[in-house]
């Protein structure tokens, strides 16, 4: 079994007009299209990704 914990994000809003930080971090979470949802590991950089991009973004743990 895993021991690292997982996450469930989900973009609630566009990044059409975003600084382009916060597009490369939701990029590299995997996430495209609004209210696509993707599952990943709740690692620091995964985290330090989410953090940044926090406000357009819906977070949930997965058990």
């Amino acid at each position: 079994m895993s021991t690292t914990k997982q996450i469930k994000v989900t973009l609630m809003k566009s990044i059409f007009g975003r600084v382009k930080g916060h597009k490369e971090c939701v990029n590299g979470l995997g996430l495209r299209k609004p209210h696509q949802s993707v599952v990943i590991a709740a690692t620091p950089q995964n985290m330090g990704m989410v953090n940044k991009a926090y406000y357009l973004l819906k977070v949930e743990e997965v058990a």
